[in-house]
């Protein structure tokens, strides 16, 4: 046996530095505002984040020390495996060479870890005792709890309901390392309350569990209790870089040069910053090469949602950020990606768009758990619902090269495994999930406000 199946990197070789696309992006990035519309200071956002974290969200630095006693608890991980995927490849006939950058090893089972230690880490330097955050299919709630229990830190994760009705594996996960589970909207906070009030059968969303962590943090009268967020906000972003460049380096040992296709899910876009922010540089100084965000059909925050200045949670306690959204009072349809299904998309993302960085492509969960079971059956690791979406768009990608008869190195990340995930599996096999795409109707109805009351970016 030749051929090599894995690219393994040592525990050395491990990225030191995160890297901060602000500091290259053409357009540069523009301010989160405050409800008077002006550009807000990072001291406004004591309340709810500690210092060191707002000096990371507001940094332009292109590279920002990992400290070490993170790079340690990183390091039972990582750096993760970056694969060859020869049996996806003989499957679909194609010239292209596929690789997959495999963030399922993690504890957690996804890349959130990468994010979760950090942010606890600094948290726990600051002097806070108890994080709150929000989780959709709950991959981020397990990875806080766990990253929560190894430094010492309290734990409360809003679930969105119908994902805590969906996967309750993953409560359990979490419960095991000592985090609080509840679903979300609940009775705990005055806008659950509210919510649950108006409309008590909702199945619940992103935007109103990032209020009630929001509300339960900044409510603690002690002000030991901070907010956690998984995605979205600069610093999540810059956290996952460590994965792009683990997989920069691997691909130059198997032999590659830069790819030529860079896939992603994008839910909020912390993993598909994470893979593609360390090859954007490279297409920013002139490479060419396609970089893909891939979301659900029912979720089209990138392919069909404007530029807009909105508000990050349902219940309006975050800045005005300046992303593509489909405005804050969003409900998404109870597809199996939960961790897909936020109104907005992060705003270092969104101007990577915007700044023709990125192509975005949306798909529905139809054809993603068609390819998720083609490769759960030829590379034999069942993924993640959101991972399905690279997986998806990684097969358009190798078929177009078939038919075109070029050869092409294909990079995708591996998101997350879905074995707290199976029952969208059942119900893909059974027949019982459906296409689902928004209508253009809807949209415009959900965007009506925001477009005219909030400042135009």
């Amino acid at each position: 046996m030749t051929r090599v199946t894995k690219i393994l990197l040592d525990e050395k070789d491990m990225p030191r530095q995160w890297y901060n696309i602000a500091a290259d992006l053409p357009s540069g990035l523009k301010p989160p505002l405050g409800p008077d519309g002006k550009p807000i200071s990072p001291d406004m956002l004591a309340p709810v984040f500690p210092m060191n974290l707002i000096e990371q969200e507001v940094s332009t630095q292109r590279w920002i020390d990992i400290p070490e006693e993170v790079l340690e608890i990183l390091a039972r991980w990582r750096p993760t495996p970056l694969h060859r995927a020869y049996a996806l490849e003989k499957a679909l006939k194609t010239p292209a060479r596929i690789y997959y950058k495999n963030e399922s090893v993690s504890p957690a089972g996804s890349h959130k870890p990468n994010t979760a230690v950090p942010q606890a880490w600094y948290n726990k330097q600051f002097g806070i005792k108890k994080l709150t955050t929000e989780t959709g299919a709950g991959q981020w709630g397990s990875a806080l709890a766990f990253a929560c229990s190894l430094l010492g830190l309290e734990c409360k994760v809003f679930m969105v309901r119908i994902s805590f009705d969906q996967k309750p594996f993953r409560k359990l996960m979490m419960q095991t390392w000592g985090g609080i589970c509840i679903p979300s909207p609940s009775n705990e906070t005055a806008f659950g309350r509210k919510v649950l009030a108006e409309t008590p059968d909702t199945p619940g969303s992103l935007g109103i569990a990032i209020t009630e962590a929001i509300e339960a943090a900044v409510t603690d009268p002690t002000g030991q209790t901070r907010y956690s967020l998984g995605s979205v906000l600069n610093h999540v972003m810059l956290h996952q870089t460590i994965i792009g460049q683990e997989a920069k380096k691997q691909l130059k040992i198997a032999g590659e040069k830069l790819p030529d296709v860079v896939i992603a899910c994008a839910g909020g876009g912390s993993n598909f910053a994470g893979l593609s922010f360390p090859f954007m540089i490279d297409k920013i100084n002139g490479a060419k090469m396609d970089i893909i965000p891939v979301e659900p059909t029912s979720c089209p925050t990138l392919t069909r949602a404007p530029f807009v200045y909105d508000h990050g949670d349902t219940g309006k306690m975050t800045p005005l950020l300046p992303m593509h959204s489909l405005g804050a009072g969003f409900v998404a349809a109870p597809i199996h990606a939960g961790g897909l299904r936020y109104h907005g998309m992060a705003p270092l993302v969104s101007q990577a768009v915007i700044d023709g960085l990125a192509s975005p492509m949306a798909i529905d969960q139809l054809e993603c758990y068609k390819a998720g079971l083609l490769f759960a059956r030829t590379e034999g690791i069942i993924p993640a619902p959101e991972t399905t979406h690279a997986i998806a768009a990684t097969v358009r990608e190798a078929e177009k090269a078939r038919l075109e008869g070029k050869e092409k190195v294909i990079l995708f990340g591996f998101s997350g495994h879905g074995l707290m995930d199976l029952t969208g599996y059942d119900k893909y096999m059974s027949g019982q999930l459906t296409k689902h795409e928004m209508s253009e109707e809807e949209i415009q109805k959900l965007l009506k406000d925001v477009i005219a009351t909030h400042p135009a970016p």
